[in-house]
Parts: C-alpha cells; sequence; structure tokens
C-alpha cells in the first residue's frame, strides 16, 4: 500500500483564509517543480534551483507574462519532504484575492485541487509516518492546551508508534515459534510451546495494559472534559462561566430565567481542557422558551464528564434541587456553595448524604473566592491532582484504545488456549489476529476504507 504512490501533482492553500500577513499554498507531486516553472520568475529558474532553497520573484501569467503576485517560492525535492514528493511552497500576500490569482493560475497548469488531508496522506503513503503520527497531526492542529499539544506531538515524533512496532515483534517472534512447530511436530515439546506462548502472551499484554492505564487521561487530553454548569435560576451559574472564562460570555442579571440555552465556552484548567455548559436554570415553569431552555439543560447534564451543581448558600435547599441531587448521584459531580460572602442557610449534611466533603467547594464567584480551590478539585477529580510525568506515552485516540483493547482480547485466548494445550495452529489464529489488530493502529494492516475516512477529518491544506 505504501509503494502506491499518486502521479498527479495537487496544490491546497495551507493557511487559514482571509486577510493576513502571508499566505502559503502548498504544491506536492512528482513533477510539482516543473509544473510550477513556468509561471515563476525569478534570477534562479525553479527547474535549476537547489532543494530546500527559497528564492524570490514573481507568479506571472504563462500567456502573457503579467505579474500576478510578487511571491518568496520554497523548493523542496522529495524524499526530502513532507510528503516525500517534490513539493513548491509559494507565500503570497495573505489576501483573498493574491491566493485566488495564484490558484487559478496553478489549476491551470493540469494541477489539481488537494482534497483534505491528501498531503498528510501522501506522506503516510509514501512511508515517512504512519497512521498514528498522521492522525496525531490533526491533534496537533485542534490541541487546546499546552499539554494536549506536547502529547500530540510526541506521537508525530512516533512515541506511541515505538511501542506498538516492538509488541508486534514479539508477536512476530511468537508466530515464527508457532510455524517451526506446525511445520515439524516431531521436534516439539508441547509443554514446552505452551508455556512459551503463554509467556509472550504476558509480555505482550502487559504492555498494552501500560499503555492503556493512560488512555483516560490521554482522552481527556484530546477531547477536553464536557463540563454542564447546572442549578436552579438565579444561583449564579453564568457568574461562574464568566469567571472561569475570565470574560463576560454569559448576561447575568437579578432577573431568574435570564439564560433561556446552553452557551459553550472552552477552557483551560491546570492545563486541563473543558468544554464549559451553561444551562439555563432548572425549575418548573409554564414559560415555553425557557421550558425548551431547560429541556435542553437536562439533555446536557446526561452527556456531560463533569456537572458543577451551582447552589445559593444563603437559601435553603430547594426541592427542585433535591430531586437534581438525587438524578446525578454516582455521576463525577462537584458541588459549588456560592454566595458564601452572605450568611450560610444551606443544609450541609444534607449535602453530605449525597456527595463526599471534598466533591463540595465553597465559593463567592462575586468576591472571586474560590476559583483556585475549584480548578485543584477538577485536577483531583480527572488526574489525581496533577498529570503524569512528560515522559509518558499518552493513548488519547478512540480508534486506538478499541484497537488494544481487542489485541489484549484476542491475546488472553490465546493465553487460555495454551493453558488447555489446544493444538497450536489454532492458538496461531488469536495471535496473528492481535498482531493485524495492532497493525490497524500504525496503518500496517488498515483497509482503505479506514484510510480515507480518517484523511477525511483533516483540514484542506493538510
Amino acid at each position: 500500500m505504501k509503494n502506491s504512490m499518486l502521479s498527479d501533482t495537487i496544490a491546497a492553500v495551507s493557511t487559514a483564509l482571509g486577510e493576513g500577513g502571508i499566505a502559503i499554498i502548498r504544491v506536492s507531486g512528482p513533477q510539482a517543480i516543473s509544473q510550477v516553472a513556468p509561471l515563476f520568475r525569478s534570477r534562479v529558474p525553479l527547474t535549476e534551483a537547489e532543494s530546500h532553497t527559497v528564492h524570490y520573484g514573481h507568479i506571472v501569467s504563462p500567456d502573457n507574462g503579467e505579474k500576478m503576485e510578487e511571491v518568496l517560492v520554497t523548493v523542496m525535492k522529495g524524499p526530502r519532504s513532507f510528503t516525500t514528493e517534490d513539493v513548491v511552497e509559494i507565500s503570497a500576500h495573505g489576501g483573498v484575492i493574491s491566493v485566488r490569482r495564484v490558484m487559478d493560475l496553478l489549476l491551470q497548469q493540469e494541477i489539481r485541487l488537494a482534497e483534505p488531508g491528501e498531503f498528510t496522506k501522501r506522506a503516510f503513503l509514501g512511508g515517512r509516518i504512519d497512521l498514528s503520527q498522521a492522525e496525531a497531526v490533526i491533534d496537533l492542529i485542534r490541541s487546546k492546551s499546552d499539554r494536549a499539544f506536547s502529547v500530540a506531538l510526541k506521537q508525530v515524533s512516533g512515541s506511541l508508534s515505538d511501542r506498538i512496532h516492538a509488541l508486534r515483534h514479539t508477536l512476530i517472534e511468537m508466530l515464527a515459534h508457532i510455524e517451526v512447530n506446525i511445520d515439524y511436530p516431531e521436534h516439539d515439546v508441547e509443554s514446552m510451546t505452551a508455556e512459551f506462548i503463554k509467556d509472550k502472551s504476558s509480555e505482550v499484554m502487559e504492555g498494552i495494559t501500560k499503555l492503556l492505564k493512560t488512555s483516560n487521561e490521554g482522552k481527556i487530553l484530546r477531547e477536553g472534559i464536557t463540563t454542564a454548569i447546572v442549578g436552579r435560576p438565579n444561583v449564579g451559574k453564568s457568574s461562574l462561566l464568566n469567571a472561569l472564562a475570565r470574560d463576560n460570555k454569559a448576561i447575568v442579571t437579578d432577573i431568574p430565567g435570564t439564560t433561556r440555552d446552553v452557551i459553550e465556552e472552552y477552557i483551560t484548567i491546570n492545563n486541563i481542557p473543558l468544554k464549559l455548559l451553561d444551562t439555563a436554570g432548572i425549575r418548573e415553569t409554564i414559560d415555553v422558551v425557557e421550558k425548551i431552555g431547560v429541556e435542553r439543560s437536562k439533555a446536557a447534564v446526561s452527556d456531560a464528564d463533569l456537572i458543577l451543581l451551582v447552589l445559593n448558600a444563603n437559601e435553603e435547599l430547594h426541592e427542585d434541587e433535591l430531586v437534581l441531587m438525587e438524578q446525578i448521584h454516582g455521576r463525577q459531580c462537584l458541588v459549588i456553595m456560592n454566595k458564601m460572602d452572605l450568611p450560610s442557610k444551606l443544609d450541609k449534611d444534607k449535602l453530605l448524604s449525597f456527595f463526599e466533603q471534598s466533591n463540595i467547594v465553597p465559593m463567592s464567584v462575586l468576591e472571586e473566592e474560590g476559583l483556585d480551590k475549584l480548578e485543584d478539585a477538577i485536577s483531583t477529580l480527572f488526574f489525581g491532582g496533577k498529570l503524569e510525568s512528560g515522559d509518558l506515552t499518552y493513548v488519547s485516540n478512540v480508534r486506538h484504545i478499541a484497537l488494544l483493547k481487542k489485541a489484549y482480547n484476542s491475546l488472553q485466548d490465546a493465553y487460555d488456549a495454551a493453558e488447555q494445550y489446544i493444538p497450536i495452529d489454532m492458538i496461531q489464529i488469536d495471535v496473528r489476529l492481535a498482531w493485524e489488530q495492532l497493525g490497524e493502529i500504525i496503518g500496517d494492516t488498515a483497509a482503505d476504507s479506514l484510510l480515507d475516512q480518517i484523511f477525511s477529518q483533516f483540514c484542506l491544506g493538510k
């Protein structure tokens, strides 16, 4: 699969569209340099340019030589390029018209518009990166915290790939041993072969377990924690969102029911990305619009990874709040006792019958008191207070996690079969299945339909 390189040349804008300092147009393909050359005028013809050099000049019309744009052109000859093909990057002025002019001329040179993710797909097909590294490129682009970016950068560098290759190498040793004993059964000592399979299966299963231990944290770093801020009207939910976001994102008034819909905001707390959902106050209402907002609030609560239940410490617990606490009991939840700057009337013992003391955070959002305690409580709830060391390889991709679990189960079947002295040609099926499942993570055994699905998630120009 990886040697089946495409023969056509592709082009796309690799920077964000709109006004900016510069716009970069990337061209890649076996004939990229010769196809761009007729459009570029400089002291050095593009076809004579050394690899990894930058040249000043103009993009011109091939019909009459009219100057269309002033540019810098970078030449990178394959295989020493991102795609492993010849690559030309044109740095033009950052504007819609300038980019359109250059792209129009390129597309007239039998260069086609690239599909989303096609540059990275060519890097994969050229063997420069494997599939897990390609997927990590998406994570780099979508990172919402420094920590998430660092995790993705390690995966782009091959930290996960190296671990998967090592596990698959052990499985190849197992398969080779099994093949020899199938071909030459007269030399096989059944008990020795069974012990070998059990030992090697355990070794790989242990390696998979170490990777899966990081999966929950890795998934959170990659996707963030969907956090629903819930409570009755006027308890300070919108004020809490504004305080956490350090901005006035939600309207705050003394009128109950101001928030009629779910408001979303992304923030980072202690290097943990959170998707905050400020919900409509949950209460019985006859207002049609507010009623729709309450229903959406309930839906947000059911889908949330974390619930921040905001209570007014200056009031006694309301019946609606008791019903809500029953509904969220057992979920990942932190209780915000807001308005602690006022005399407290809340029944603390009643709260403790639903929640642990460590999950109750006293705050005064108005006075900006207790925010640091809330941030620490969120870190403790999901990461035990801190993330693991920077040397750890986090598994963050849902597809990778599922395949690791499948491979583990396949090896557990092989281990159990070896214990029961089931014929080794039957055990071989489970071992090979585990090898293929791990191979699907890095793309060695991935189907073309899966590749198309993965690379379609990329932005145009990447």
